[in-house]
């Protein structure tokens, strides 16, 4: 074994092994734990396993072994006695041999151990010809004479079942609650037979079942026994993480434990899933290797997650700090956007009369020089030295220097004071780290009453951007409102929609674009 796993495997059953073979497909680096002692292993086949049927129990995991390993998994016998979580994050697993192995997530499929009626002899005869399943066994035994041994409220209902499959069908209470006038109807209309007594034993003649023996010696003749143990959920190597197990009910009657899960697996602890009869204790075969596949794809899912979050935070610490990397931008060409006012800026602002003005994000100038232009009296804010010098020099080109006031603000650390008839932010996109939502409520107290916030932004990505960035989110102009929190009553939407313009690609080829614009007043007074 490795010291460090992207995911350990605890139990190599059909869930943990169906699991390990999804992570490994998925590239993952992925181990096993499995003690090699499968609870269905008495049996001679597996059934109900499309395509599988039949076969023998340890000849399907050893199948599955093998394509564990031919897609780089790992397997290795052993018990694994705790699991408790690391200080930086992830997992220590300890094995009873006294190895110790990391991973980022667990998935646990230690599935459950059958707690069996106190009869010598039974367990012996465990999965051979005492039985519980009748959709994994019944067919093997149809027509055979069938004894169902009673231990809880729910025996009456597993002798009817078992009677789909045979007509010689005998019910033994032992245990069991007496029967009520109901039940004994019904067993009596389906034909099952009642022998009252408890079990001492069974009669085994040739190394096959051949009766069940009560206390008073009589002995009912039968080629199979059903009954239902406790279905205990294999989960005290959990304790360590403080997850506990919870009861199963079925019918209002307890039958057993389970370890909670949702329907992916994952626990109430972050970064442990669980599939197969650990969770679900009626779980057949098929479908603990389906829940196992399915856990596994979430947790590939939580990894890419957390990868993703690292990579952002990795790719922020490489831009530096917001000023450094705007800075390192704008330094990078003489002029980076066209000079040219937002078209959607000039259809806004157009009709109204000027006064003062907050531009945030003012990059290169184009939106500020041109409200300067038609009388406004505008401060512009941006976190680039390198732009706000640019703009400058237009502006004292344009010769509207006098009706600017540049300040360089980092918005997410502080904001210009004062407040403004009108306050504009365009396009307040950033690769580096952006609390757009808090700047844009931020811009909005800044409005004076009777004054107008604009906020236009992108919808999507150009038409020409066949293959996105799939972890971008654009929000809709109604997003953008919502986050404002505007208080009820103070504001007027005059405008939330979005919009399509021409953009073309970095050769010149024509492109269009969806952007979002949302303009709201406040209301005077």
């Amino acid at each position: 074994m490795d010291t460090k796993y992207d995911v350990v495997v605890i139990g190599g059953g059909a869930a943990g092994l169906s699991g390990a073979l999804t992570l490994g497909r998925a590239r993952r680096k992925v181990l096993v734990v499995d003690a090699g002692r499968p609870r269905n292993a008495p049996a001679e086949g597996v059934h109900t396993y499309l395509g599988r049927e039949g076969l023998s129990p340890l000849e399907l995991l050893a199948a599955g072994r093998e394509e564990v390993i031919g897609y780089g998994g790992e397997i290795v016998t052993g018990t694994v006695t705790t699991a408790d979580r690391l200080d930086g994050g992830g997992f220590r697993v300890v094995l009873a041999d006294g190895a110790t192995v990391e991973a980022d997530r667990l998935l646990v499929t230690t599935g459950l151990t059958d707690e069996l009626p106190d009869v010598p002899g039974l367990a012996e005869r465990w999965g051979k010809d005492v039985l519980h399943c009748p959709y994994c066994h019944g067919w093997e035994v149809r027509d055979q004479a069938i004894a169902i041994l009673g231990t809880g409220p729910l025996s009456v209902h597993q002798a009817l079942l078992w009677r789909q499959w045979s007509a010689d069908v005998t019910f033994l209470p032992h245990t069991a609650p007496e029967l009520d006038h109901d039940q004994r109807r019904q067993l009596a209309a389906r034909g099952v037979a009642v022998v009252e007594g408890k079990v001492a034993g069974l009669e085994v003649t040739d190394g096959r079942l051949s009766g069940v023996r009560l206390a008073d010696g009589n002995v009912v003749a039968c080629q199979a026994l059903a009954t239902a143990g406790r279905l205990t959920a294999q989960a005290s190597l959990l304790a360590g993480l403080g997850l506990e197990t919870e009861a199963v009910e079925m019918s209002g009657h307890v039958v057993g434990t389970r370890v909670p899960a949702d329907p992916m697996g994952a626990t109430s602890v972050p970064g442990v899933w669980v599939a197969g009869n650990v969770t679900t204790v009626t779980e057949q075969v098929i479908g603990a290797a389906a829940a196992g596949v399915r856990a596994a794809a979430a947790i590939n899912a939580d990894l890419v997650a957390e990868e993703t979050r690292r990579a952002v935070a990795a790719m922020d610490a490489s831009y530096g700090t917001p000023e450094d990397y705007w800075d390192a931008r704008y330094s990078e060409q003489t002029r980076i956007w066209s000079g040219n006012p937002n078209v959607m800026l000039v259809r806004e602002v157009s009709d109204l009369e000027p006064g003062t003005a907050l531009d945030l994000g003012s990059g290169e100038g184009g939106d500020a020089i041109w409200l300067a232009g038609r009388g406004w009296r505008v401060t512009a804010a941006d976190v680039s030295g390198v732009a706000l010098e640019r703009a400058a020099a237009h502006a004292r080109e344009a010769g509207v220097a006098d009706r600017i006031d540049w300040q360089r603000h980092d918005l997410g650390v502080s904001f210009p004071e004062g407040v403004f008839d009108l306050v504009s932010a365009c396009f307040l996109h950033s690769f580096v780290n952006l609390p757009r939502e808090e700047i844009l409520r931020a811009a909005a107290s800044a409005v004076a009453p009777g004054g107008v916030l604009l906020v236009v932004g992108h919808a999507g990505w150009p038409s020409w951007q066949h293959t996105p960035p799939a972890d971008v989110h654009f929000p809709t102009p109604q997003e953008v409102l919502d986050a404002l929190r505007l208080p009820e009553g103070e504001w007027e939407v005059l405008r939330c929609e979005e919009y399509e313009r021409a953009q073309d690609d970095p050769d010149g080829r024509p492109g269009h674009r969806r952007d979002n614009v949302l303009k709201v007043r406040r209301l005077p007074g």
